[in-house]
């Protein structure tokens, strides 16, 4: 395994981890002077859409540096190619016995494992099924975006998008990394499926389905029944996960990435990284949601968790 592409992980967990703590920590009211400017600039940095309405009155220049929440599209896009070039790539030298592109195989060869290392036909078959569910899973999100989600005139900061899209074009590399030195060198793949490359697929389609039935749900208060849009506006959302948490779509989000750690035969420490990353930022980013529903409908479920039902 990659010790750099896994301590890479691991910070940018922590640095999640950390805002999510300070958030807790934060007070309710903005501090003056120095500390002021330093508290909005981080608000600013950690909340998105509709949780920007809770941090108060930002400075014009601050309002500058927003796109809008729509541009969330961008990011599939760019998944979507990026992905389905690495997919197109991997099958060709798994398969046909091809190497990788010249320009990428430095890349593969200084992240990836060492070149005197020889994997295994099942850990080879592993990475490609991966990468070919992380390429599904964008290919998903990106027709929910242009089709099913109904986006208001939310905005995002701007490091929050150019984020969005390096960690797209990141997360598939990370795959790519974790393909034994044999594919690089031309070695023709035997597929050899395990138990846990079903049992990881199963748990793949469970949440996206449930994930894609929340989106459902979000966008359909914001359709009638014809399926026009009337408004813009927020409500609380009810029917299956939302029972139990109040952003189902990103618990689903991180059992997918669990997913794909179980198919990749779960001894793969820098995807758990990779996992606790999704953890710690769709933690980070429920909470906020959880807070501004508790604070704009008083009649809120008081038993929905955030993220995780029964627990967080």
């Amino acid at each position: 395994m990659s010790a750099v592409l896994g301590a890479a992980w691991a910070l940018l967990s922590a640095a999640f981890l950390s805002a999510l703590l300070l958030l807790r920590c934060a007070p309710e009211r903005p501090p003056g002077g120095g500390f002021g400017v330093v508290f909005g600039i981080f608000q600013d940095l950690i909340r998105y859409g509709k949780t920007k309405r809770g941090c108060g009155q930002r400075p014009a220049w601050l309002r500058l540096l927003q796109v809008p929440k729509r541009w969330f599209t961008h990011f599939y896009v760019v998944s979507v190619l990026w992905n389905g070039f690495l997919l197109i790539w991997l099958f060709r030298a798994e398969f046909l016995g091809e190497s990788l592109p010249s320009w990428i195989q430095p890349m593969h060869r200084a992240l990836g494992r060492d070149s005197r290392s020889e994997g295994t036909d099942s850990e080879s078959f592993s990475a490609l099924l991966v990468l070919l569910l992380l390429w599904l899973h964008s290919c998903r999100r990106l027709a929910e975006c242009l089709w099913t989600s109904v986006f208001s005139s939310g905005v995002i900061h701007v490091v929050q998008y150019c984020f969005g899209i390096v960690y797209y074009i990141a997360v598939g590399s990370t795959v790519l990394c974790q393909v034994p030195a044999n594919v690089r060198n031309g070695k023709e793949l035997s597929v050899q499926i395990s138990w846990y490359h079903v049992v990881g697929v199963v748990m793949y389609i469970w949440a996206s389905l449930h994930q894609h039935r929340c989106l459902v749900i979000l966008a359909n208060l914001r359709r009638s029944k014809s399926g026009k849009v009337v408004s813009l506006s927020h409500s609380v959302p009810f029917g299956d996960w939302f029972e139990r948490v109040s952003c189902p779509h990103y618990f689903a989000e991180l059992l997918i990435y669990v997913s794909m750690a179980i198919t990749l035969g779960f001894h793969n420490v820098t995807w758990w990284c990779v996992v606790m990353y999704v953890l710690f930022n769709q933690a980070l980013a429920a909470v906020l949601c959880h807070e501004f529903y508790q604070k704009n409908f008083s009649s809120y479920p008081k038993h929905r968790k955030a993220l995780i039902p029964f627990i967080f």
